[in-house]
């Protein structure tokens, strides 16, 4: 596994020996070409695994990142990437469950520009989180999130949350979101920012 592109291009990434799936790095690349630029982008990188799509994120422009991610040994293996990588200064990795951590952070006022989902392939899994992304006002308002999903999981309809792009590759759906217009207007107060698609 490695980075795709952005100046940490090429440089090679550990994996966790178990209880991860890595985002393949074709997938990684044509995300991340379909986003542009990132510079000045804050991220959160939510089931982080490896940290593979928040280190990619960084390595093409993104001024910050946060990882969270529940099991404690893939936790040690996303921290020896950000370390081997010299992105510690970038980069806050937090433990827990996804949804706690939606809304620890929405309480502690930080706000997003893209907000990167792996869930675990379970049919069911993307629902609560997107749910809770949707309520927590954690998305500035031109934010964008990005699902990772199997394509026999029904996409879930999310109050809030606005399909605004997907893509296929092999048996994986990439979804973007947007919020709708509504709550996109009860974010206008907060920081600005957008990623491009």
């Amino acid at each position: 596994m490695r980075v795709t592109g952005g100046r940490l291009g090429g440089r090679r990434l550990r994996s966790p020996k178990s209880g991860v799936r890595p985002t393949a790095d074709r997938v990684r690349e044509s995300l991340f070409a379909r986003l542009g630029d990132l510079d000045g982008v804050k991220v959160l990188d939510l089931f982080a695994g490896s940290g593979a799509l928040g280190i990619e994120a960084l390595s093409r422009g993104a001024e910050s990142l946060v990882s969270v991610e529940r099991s404690r040994s893939v936790r040690a293996v996303l921290q020896a990437n950000l370390d081997a990588l010299e992105l510690t200064d970038r980069a806050r990795v937090m433990g827990g469950d996804a949804v706690e951590a939606v809304g620890r952070l929405a309480r502690a006022r930080d706000r997003f520009h893209l907000v990167l989902l792996d869930p675990p392939y379970a049919a069911g899994a993307a629902g609560p989180i997107l749910e809770a992304i949707a309520q927590a006002e954690l998305l500035t308002p031109q934010g964008v999130v990005v699902l990772e999903r199997s394509r026999s999981h029904h996409l879930p309809e999310v109050v809030g949350l606005v399909p605004v792009d997907e893509r296929r590759y092999g048996d994986t759906m990439i979804t973007q979101f947007r919020l709708s217009a509504t709550v996109s207007e009860r974010s206008e107060s907060q920081p600005g920012g957008s990623v491009s698609t």
